[in-house]
């Protein structure tokens, strides 16, 4: 198959599968586009595998390791491909994750023709997501608030925002480093970091944003300790009343999560105003988490399920217009970011 209708194949699997996503890529520079969208698309796979709930945990599990096995070595092991397939897809109610998994062939057979050194890139990030994605099964066994579980120490909260987002950080400067010119001055270890720094900034935004809901699944991703300092249990969350008393540990984790976004707009700085697209694709989701984070600190019925903590369409309309009219201007875009942040913490 020619390269051109291998990624019209790839971009349209994509476009069915997250439409908000695929708007999005459009902004990813094009030499390093199909290297985002495949491995997009193999995390949402092993989220899928992760969060069918109709199979039993240890399935899961057992699933999620065939899968990342499958990332470990240079060759697919096509019949254990089918078996997740044959296992997962049919309990898909949603049409784009059946799809997904009825094509997850197609989606190696497309990873197998990038350059070895892309499919590495490929390899270590899967491997390090779902490990995040066991860690969610294996800390919280329950499926409702019923079974709630937490986070026994910060050190965990730590090690899970990396496996689940801070390992983005690392692949997306590896792979940028590696395909685009403009790049080529950066130290690759330091800028890696500080983009770790970047993706635990974006999961503490959506651990916070998203509180509520995931009490509700089983899922407390507050610490027990920062708990206990304010008097508290992960139980306590479960009612409204109790947000008085959670709002110093709130203030703790948003201003966690400001430090690190800190960090990525220095890294998004980092990037050369000429690579527009690079500092467009960096700029919108640090400034979305801004505005998501403002909603949190001011919201009164954050422990409220409910309620959906969500930056409405219009905002997101007025970051992408800002940002796309001042051509990623970073003193324009700049002030956009501490005006935000004035507003949070």
């Amino acid at each position: 198959m020619a390269a051109s209708s291998k990624r019209a194949l790839l971009h349209d699997l994509l476009k069915q599968v997250s439409r908000l996503f695929y708007t999005t890529l459009a902004v990813v520079p094009a030499n390093v586009r199909d290297q985002v969208c495949l491995a997009y698309l193999f995390a949402r796979a092993a989220d899928t595998i992760a969060d069918t709930d109709i199979i039993e945990r240890h399935r899961r599990l057992e699933l999620l390791g065939c899968f990342r096995n499958q990332f470990a070595g240079d060759h697919i092991a096509w019949e254990r491909l089918r078996d997740i397939q044959r296992a997962v897809a049919p309990f898909q109610h949603e049409s784009a994750e059946r799809v997904l998994l009825e094509r997850l062939e197609e989606c190696f057979r497309l990873f197998c023709d990038f350059s070895p050194d892309d499919r590495r890139r490929v390899q270590r990030l899967m491997t390090t997501l779902t490990q995040g994605m066991e860690m969610d099964l294996r800390a919280f066994p329950g499926q409702s608030a019923a079974d709630l579980a937490a986070l026994k120490t910060l050190d965990e909260l730590e090690l899970y925002t990396y496996y689940v987002a801070g390992c983005v950080g690392e692949f997306w400067t590896d792979l940028m480093c590696a395909h685009r010119k403009a790049l080529a001055s950066w130290n690759v270890r330091d800028m890696a970091t500080i983009g770790v720094r970047f993706g635990k900034g974006l999961q503490l935004t959506n651990i916070v944003k998203d509180l509520a809901h995931d009490l509700q699944k089983g899922r407390c991703y507050v610490p027990e300790p920062l708990l206990a300092d304010v008097g508290l249990k992960p139980r306590d969350l479960l009612e409204q009343a109790n947000l008085p008393r959670f709002r110093p540990v709130l203030t703790k984790l948003i201003r966690t999560a400001v430090d690190h976004l800190d960090q990525g707009w220095l890294y998004t700085m980092a990037i050369p105003r000429y690579e527009t697209r690079l500092r467009l694709a960096c700029m919108w989701p640090i400034l979305s988490a801004g505005e998501s984070l403002k909603l949190v600190m001011n919201s009164p019925d954050l422990l409220n399920p409910a309620v959906k903590v969500k930056i409405p369409r219009s905002k997101v309309y007025q970051i992408v217009g800002m940002t796309t009219g001042t051509v990623a201007c970073g003193y324009a875009g700049t002030a956009y970011w501490g005006h935000v942040r004035k507003q949070i913490v």
